[in-house]
């Protein structure tokens, strides 16, 4: 009998005390471009623009119900891809100075236009750093850098995601 009640108030108060997190807001918005985000860094690797821009698009497919379109749209996304850099960060104690670990920092400078009118104020236009420090552990940079332009198109399309939709 006491394990029922106790069931029962622990039922109770679980349903009462409930958290609801709504995620993106794209209210009044049906349809979004991305366009190809340029490569205006002094290091320039090739297809990393398109990578950012995929990475992009497709988190917006996966977390919203709008519509990537390449015509007219309700949002749009510009950006251009103003920094890219590998410096050592640990330096492993030899006679010879070995990098430990490498932290490769990507720049963006995205322009969100918000067409809706009243939403216009949502726009922005700033600059997103994201950086992520990998060991080479014997490897070569080349062998390494997937892993690493994965992880900042991740966090950098997270922000980027964020700051347009999650009105927190």
């Amino acid at each position: 009998m006491k394990i029922k009640i106790l069931a029962l108030i622990l039922i109770a108060a679980l349903t009462s005390c409930s958290y609801k997190f709504s995620g993106a807001s794209t209210e009044g918005l049906k349809t979004v471009i991305v366009r190809t985000f340029e490569n205006n860094a002094p290091l320039v690797v090739p297809n990393l623009n398109n990578q950012l821009t995929e990475a992009l698009k497709t988190r917006i497919r996966n977390q919203t119900n709008l519509s990537v379109s390449t015509t007219e749209a309700d949002a749009v996304f510009e950006g251009r891809i103003t920094g890219y850099d590998i410096k050592p960060v640990a330096l492993q104690s030899s006679a010879t100075p070995t990098a430990g670990a490498n932290r490769l920092t990507i720049t963006v400078s995205i322009k969100y236009t918000n067409n809706v009118a009243g939403k216009e104020k949502e726009s922005f236009d700033e600059s997103f750093t994201k950086f992520f420090d990998f060991p080479l552990n014997g490897a070569s940079i080349q062998a390494a850098l997937p892993n690493a332009l994965d992880q900042i198109n991740k966090q950098l399309t997270e922000d980027i995601f964020n700051r347009a939709f999650a009105q927190w």
